[in-house]
């Protein structure tokens, strides 16, 4: 099914259900673009709960043959998926740029990133498979091998629409799961996309199943009866839900939540480097990742030269179409999340932030959103401090020692990710043992993931075992203790 595609063309949305490709008898779909909400992307039926009852079937009817194939088998549909999918990067890389709103750049690297963590899974038969212990007793070993958990549910957000998909799929298929996979409705193309790749690469039936519809869907997946595991990406209330639901069920769950995620600027950071790097964080994606920098922490002697810094670079920083190359930020996926983001901004301004930087998006449409920095005075409580936006928003507050900044990065409920700036040792090490949160970067943005590491937050970012890297087998397959003895 992959094909080169005009702009004019819609593509027409298929289901993916026992190797299948079917028309979703739910209601009709309209995929557009919210840069221009008449460019109509993608459009078919729906998935219902009837669908969903065929896919897990398939899914289940396919686990005990897919189990059996052996893991470097199972790794070469990967390869070859991966194959595929780095050869339409330009394509799938427009068509994601026009489908979510990021810039074109962004939407290219999305797809080869995708091809990047299949290949890294391709290659998990590799890698260690089990463990041997001794045994207290003569003539026997004690051995730990692993096994597929079965049917994986996969449930997946807008904001990466081929790679976090990409990163539960193929560790779930590569450890002999099956899979029934739910994509945010509003971005249904990229994951059109990837299973397109998966099936062309030879993948048997019933072992991926795709289906595409309303959120409700995810409630007809937690309650089958045929669920052996559920992971998780997008808003931190339905990951609670679901989370509930798994728990009743005594389904695993791998949930990754929401993010309030803080950068550190210290009074002896790189200046240029810190500017840059915060720049990239909250406004790279409109702000649009759950690893984006939505807080900032400014040591006192260096907070004026830094917003000074970063206002010159945002004065630069264009708005516009996504797919036009010039564009450094292009709108958030809807018109409704534009309205909730700039209702947030306004609630900040009138619970006493004070603007220090509002771009101009007049004359674009009403998915655009100014990127926008908003100072929170010291010992006030603020909306832009403490809930996701998830745009283009940067909330800022000023910190007068060392302690009292990593203080302000722990002040959330959330801990997902946190970037420091400093030049002293010393410092980055205390950060790493005062910041509690699942990912630290020192001198780079806080956002950014590579698969060969896990992935994932502390406090109320995340639920269950983390993801990719070698913390994708802790999830996705579970052990069986082996006392080996001879006759």
């Amino acid at each position: 099914m992959t094909e080169t595609i005009t702009r004019t063309e819609i593509v027409p949305l298929r289901l993916l259900i026992d190797g299948r490709w079917v028309e979703g008898t739910g209601r009709r779909l309209e995929s557009t673009s919210p840069a221009n909400p008449e460019n109509v992307i993608a459009a078919g039926g729906t998935a219902t709960g009837r669908d969903v009852q065929a896919a897990m079937a398939a899914a289940r009817t396919a686990a005990a043959e897919w189990a059996a194939t052996p893991m470097a088998e199972r790794g070469g549909y990967l390869s070859r998926a991966a194959a595929i999918i780095t050869a339409n990067a330009d394509v799938w890389g427009t068509e994601l740029a026009r489908e979510e709103g990021k810039t074109f750049a962004e939407g290219r690297g999305e797809v080869l990133r995708a091809a990047q963590i299949l290949t890294y899974y391709s290659a998990e038969s590799d890698r260690m498979a089990g463990e041997v212990f001794s045994s207290p007793r003569r003539g026997e070993k004690i051995l730990v091998t692993r096994k597929p958990l079965g049917v994986v549910a996969v449930i997946t957000p807008f904001n990466f629409p081929i790679a976090i998909p990409a990163w539960k799929i193929a560790p779930a298929l590569v450890f002999g799961n099956t899979v029934v996979w739910k994509p945010a409705s509003s971005v249904p193309l990229l994951a059109l996309r990837l299973a397109q790749a998966l099936v062309e690469a030879g993948l048997p039936a019933g072992v991926l199943n795709l289906v595409i519809g309303p959120g409700s869907l995810g409630n007809e997946i937690v309650n089958h009866p045929d669920l052996d595991g559920l992971t998780f990406t997008g808003s931190t209330g339905v990951g609670r839900m679901l989370a509930a639901a798994a728990a009743g069920a005594g389904v695993p769950i791998q949930a990754e939540m929401g993010g309030k995620n803080a950068s550190v600027v210290l009074d002896d950071a790189d200046l240029e480097l810190a500017t840059e790097q915060v720049l990239f964080g909250a406004f790279r994606s409109t702000g649009q990742k759950c690893t984006a920098t939505s807080r900032l922490v400014l040591q006192d002697s260096i907070a004026d030269a830094f917003l000074e810094r970063l206002a010159e670079r945002l004065a630069e920083w264009q708005t516009g179409d996504p797919t036009d190359s010039s564009v450094h930020m292009g709108p958030v996926v809807s018109d409704s999340a534009a309205a909730d983001i700039r209702a947030g901004i306004a609630a900040a301004v009138a619970q006493g932030a004070i603007p220090r930087f509002a771009g101009d998006v007049s004359g674009l449409g009403p998915a655009f959103v100014a990127p926008t920095v908003l100072e929170i005075p010291e010992g006030g409580q603020n909306i832009a401090w403490r809930d996701e936006f998830f745009g283009p928003v940067l909330a800022v507050r000023r910190a007068a020692t060392t302690a009292e900044a990593f203080a302000l990065a722990n002040d959330s409920e959330f801990g997902l990710s946190c970037a420091v700036f400093t030049q002293d040792l010393t410092k980055a090490l205390d950060a790493m043992e005062s910041i509690d949160v699942g990912i630290l970067h020192v001198n780079s943005e806080s956002a950014g993931a590579d698969p060969h590491v896990p992935f994932g937050g502390a406090k109320k970012s995340g639920y269950g075992p983390k993801e990719q890297g070698g913390a994708a087998r802790e999830f996705f397959t579970h052990t069986t203790t082996v006392y080996l003895r001879g006759a």
